[in-house]
């Protein structure tokens, strides 16, 4: 198999360092660069082809999210937004610009090496402190993120597409919606695949945050 090839793109030096200690440990995954700016990880990223790129937001030149637009504008790398959660809308403008998932810099190891082989699977990841709080966050006060559109997509899904999406949105795994819904992991796949279709949704992750802007969830 395949090593997972990771680009740290982080201001701190510091930081950057742990987190390719931590990483390497796994012997699936490899650090090929680090970046100290959004800027550098766009080129690192243009010049390496990493699967990943593990994103900070507040930095130098050319922050997180506008490199994150680039990234996933023009390259099949994953972006994975790594922060300390201290602006609670950049992680939605990280997300609106293709971010995969978001995890939090007091993560621990073990669940950031999770994450990476999650996302490298083709899986978006939302951990559960930034899911609750950032979508209460944008819903908080407003009924404005409801628009007419989304419920007219919302319509265009079967009543199967809608149980799948609905236990998705409450953070199961494919399996896990098989399991419950008796079917197989294949066809769960199959449906999730038209939902994101029929909903415009590049992954899982815009899958979840549509469930709850929608009110499917609370």
């Amino acid at each position: 198999m395949s090593k997972i090839s990771v680009v740290i793109c982080d201001d701190q030096p510091l930081i950057v360092s742990s987190l390719k200690l931590i990483l390497e440990t796994d012997p699936e995954i490899t650090v090929v660069g680090t970046a100290e700016n959004g800027a550098q990880g766009i080129q690192l990223v243009t010049d390496l082809s990493p699967t990943i790129a593990l994103m900070d937001i507040q930095m130098p030149q050319l922050d997180g999210i506008a490199a994150t637009a680039q990234i996933t504008r023009a390259t099949n790398t994953k972006v994975v937004v790594l922060t300390t959660f201290n602006r609670d809308d950049y992680l939605f403008d990280a997300l609106d610009a293709g971010a995969s998932g978001f995890l939090l810099k007091n993560t621990d190891p073990e669940t950031l090496i999770t994450a990476i082989h999650q996302v490298a699977a083709g899986h978006g990841l939302l951990s559960p402190e930034v899911t609750l709080k950032l979508i209460r966050h944008r819903s908080s006060g407003t009924e404005s993120t409801i628009g007419h559109s989304d419920h007219e997509l919302l319509e265009t899904l079967t009543e199967r597409e809608l149980q799948v999406l609905t236990e998705l949105a409450k953070g199961k795994n494919n399996q896990e919606i098989a399991t419950m819904l008796a079917l197989s992991e294949a066809t769960i796949k199959t449906h999730l695949s038209n939902v994101l279709a029929k909903l415009h949704l590049r992954d899982r992750v815009q899958g979840v945050l549509f469930a709850y802007r929608v009110g499917l969830i609370q």
